[in-house]
Formats: structure tokens, C-alpha cells, sequence
């Protein structure tokens, strides 16, 4: 199978949907673009395979035909992405995170916002964040939703690692309460093992105990 032509074949698709998602200049719908480009990738991959038993030029034409397909899909993913992620920044509190790494969206809400010590009642400020959340994955059904409860290491690992899972369902339960189908949620609890800061000061625990809900495309 020869695939020499390959390449040129899906950097010209990908970089033509990219041009096409590009009007604000640099960093402008950048998971767009990454979706364009990728998407391409794969679609161009997946044509010529499909096609490996065509002539050079059947397979070429095969994997244009995937590398266009896969970038409008990809583009379209990273694009609501881009969208929903700017919707979210502008109507959360500025407390509570909202990344996007093109791939999934990474809500973050300090535990010490969700809740009191060693509670899984959720506050009632956070329930208005939780149901701006849930009104957010209604508007963008086409994802999953994996609600992760994180813990500081003060305490014992198993009592640590219990918590988390009770204050994740605890939030995944207040989306489902928002309206968000529980096919689309699943809770997890990760305990203490997840730090992403020391747990050796105060501000680092801090920074540890919270719960994450990562939006992921179907």
C-alpha cells in the first residue's frame, strides 16, 4: 500500500478547514482548529484504509474524501467546545474554574465552596453554579459527563477516599435534579490521590479538596 501522497493530501484538507475557522487571527477558535486538524488526521487515515485495495489515485481520492468529512466532524466538536466553554466563564461565579484543553471541558468547584467539613450537603450557592451547569450540558447533549470527587490526604486514605465518592454523588445528583439524563453522568470518587497542588501547606490542601466535572464529546 503506498501513501506517499498521503500526507500532502491531508495537510491540504486540514489546513483549508482551518483557514476557513480562522475569521479572529491567532488563538481565535483554537480547539477548532485543533478538532479541524485532527479530525482530518483521521478521516484521511480511515478513507485510504478503507480503500487499500484501490489504484494510488482511488486511495488518494478516498482519503480526501475522509480527511474533509473528518475535519468538518472535528471542527464541529471543537467548536462547541470553544462555545460552551466561553458560555460557562461568563456565567459562573469567578471562583469556580472552567478549562478546555480542545479535547473535554474541565469544571472545577473547591469543595470548601460545595461544602461544609466533612458534609456532602450541597450549598446553596453551589446549587445555583451546579444548575447554571446543568442548564449548560442541556444546551450541549452530544457529551458525557464524569463527576470526580477529590480530597486532601488529611485523614485516613479509606475515609478520604469515601467522601470523595459521597460528594461526587452529591453533585452529580444535583445535575440530574437540573435535568441532565443520568445515562449522561457517572460519579467517581479519586480520594487523595489526584493532588494537584502540595499537601504540605494549607492554601495546597486547599487547592486539593474539590470536585471536578469533565465534559467530554461523544
Amino acid at each position: 500500500m503506498n501513501f506517499r501522497k498521503l500526507p500532502l493530501v491531508v495537510a491540504a484538507s486540514a489546513m483549508t478547514l482551518v483557514a476557513a475557522c480562522d475569521p479572529g487571527g491567532p488563538n481565535e477558535y483554537e480547539n477548532t482548529q485543533q478538532g479541524a486538524i485532527l479530525g482530518a488526521l483521521g478521516g484521511a487515515a480511515v478513507g485510504a484504509i478503507a480503500n487499500r485495495n484501490d489504484d494510488r489515485r482511488g486511495r488518494n481520492q478516498a482519503a480526501l474524501a475522509g480527511a474533509l468529512l473528518g475535519a468538518g466532524a472535528g471542527a464541529a466538536i471543537g467548536n462547541n467546545l470553544d462555545r460552551q466553554a466561553e458560555e460557562l466563564r461568563r456565567e459562573l461565579r469567578n471562583d469556580v474554574g472552567v478549562s478546555n484543553n480542545g479535547k473535554n471541558l474541565v469544571v472545577v468547584l473547591s469543595q470548601d465552596l460545595l461544602f461544609a467539613t466533612n458534609s456532602t450537603s450541597v450549598s446553596g450557592a453551589s446549587q445555583n453554579e451546579l444548575r447554571i451547569v446543568a442548564n449548560s450540558l442541556q444546551r450541549y447533549p452530544n457529551t458525557t459527563v464524569n463527576v470526580i470527587g477529590h480530597t486532601d490526604n488529611v485523614g485516613s486514605a479509606s475515609f478520604n477516599q469515601d467522601l470523595s465518592e459521597r460528594r461526587a454523588r452529591a453533585v452529580a445528583s444535583i445535575l440530574i435534579g437540573g435535568g441532565v439524563s443520568s445515562g449522561r453522568i457517572r460519579s467517581i470518587g479519586a480520594g487523595e490521590t489526584q493532588p494537584v497542588a502540595s499537601n504540605l501547606n494549607a492554601s495546597g490542601r486547599q487547592a486539593n479538596r474539590r470536585v471536578e466535572i469533565v465534559i467530554t464529546p461523544n
